[in-house]
């Protein structure tokens, strides 16, 4: 079986067009469909709509394949969206994509191919983007190169809406914020292969696009947080003792520098290269002492974790004889 993710935030526009694409092209593939509708607390009709749609789908004599249609109380955003479709799908092969009709679900049989060469995630490229605005496509741009530059998984497009997983990828993700951003990152990370396949992209047709000015770049803090979770997530000292040490070398500089002057008789007491001085070697030794907690608290919770393990293994083991 194949499910399909569909997140959708007030797509009413467009819901009834794609959805009539959609299922044409799913029941060519060779797998039983699935399709999964999040409703991301829309404030318009999409809610309505979709009901409609699984009603029709209902009555029809036609084969349409599972339809289930879930909606959040309020706008959670995309990422809790994805992460509850991939918890409810129940299908071999997941696919998600958005319901604005840029990405062609004629092209999920072409990732699905590609997909059973070997890999877990293959992601769409938007080799030819149709965005007009220029905001959009240049973050975009910087964002893909500098993921590829800091963690090596090179891909021309990491935040394309169609990509096809298998099931045991897509289940392993517990997405939150914008960390949708960085699928395939994450699974790269986690031992899971990746690849990509040029796919089609369309002019937005209906509706407005939910990717503003802001928006694009939001993708800069959530790309420190990935640096330091996937580089320093088990040595947080390694992080925070380089910054201490470079502030406090820097303080200390300033402080020298300043003794040396007053030692010539000038007066220091008023310059701000004083206050700059003590407020570094300050934070320095903050950054230090909180590298130093960090440290702490990881090893308590892994000598914890290891004894609840030693534990239970002592608890089978005396079960067994």
């Amino acid at each position: 079986m194949i499910s399909v993710v569909i997140p959708a935030f007030n797509e009413e526009e467009s819901l009834e067009a794609f959805y009539k694409v959609l299922v044409p092209n799913l029941l060519k593939l060779d797998h039983s469909p699935e399709i999964i509708f999040v409703d991301d607390g829309s404030t318009d009709g999409t809610l309505e709509i979709l009901k409609s749609i699984g009603q029709k789908a209902i009555n029809s004599k036609q084969r349409t394949g599972n339809i289930r249609i879930f909606s959040f109380r309020r706008n959670q955003g995309k990422a809790e969206a994805l992460t509850f479709g991939f918890q409810k799908a129940t299908g071999d092969y997941i696919v998600t994509l958005d319901a604005d009709l840029q990405d062609r679900p004629e092209e999920i049989g072409k990732l699905l191919n590609k997909l059973k060469e070997g890999y877990d995630l293959v992601s769409g490229w938007r080799e030819h983007r149709k965005d007009s605005k220029l905001f959009i496509n240049l973050p975009s741009k910087l964002f893909n190169f500098l993921s590829g530059f800091f963690w090596g998984l090179k891909l021309h497009d990491y935040n394309c809406g169609l990509k096809v997983y298998t099931s045991t990828a897509a289940k392993s993700l517990n997405l939150y914020g914008g960390m949708q951003r960085f699928i395939p990152l994450l699974l790269y990370q986690n031992g899971f292969k990746i690849a990509e396949a040029s796919v089609v992209h369309e002019v937005r047709k209906f509706g407005k696009s939910k990717y503003g000015f802001s928006k694009s770049f939001k993708e800069f803090p959530d790309m420190f947080t990935m640096l330091f979770l996937s580089r320093y997530k088990s040595r947080p000292m390694h992080f925070f003792g380089l910054v201490g040490i470079v502030l406090i070398f820097i303080g200390l500089v300033f402080l020298i520098y300043l003794t040396m002057l007053r030692f010539l008789g000038e007066q220091i007491g008023n310059r701000p290269l004083l206050v700059f001085g003590v407020l570094f070697v300050i934070s320095g030794f903050q950054a230090l002492f909180t590298g130093f907690i960090a440290d702490l608290i990881l090893n308590v919770s892994s000598e914890s974790s290891k004894k609840t393990a030693d534990e239970d293994t002592l608890l089978k083991y005396k079960g067994e004889r």
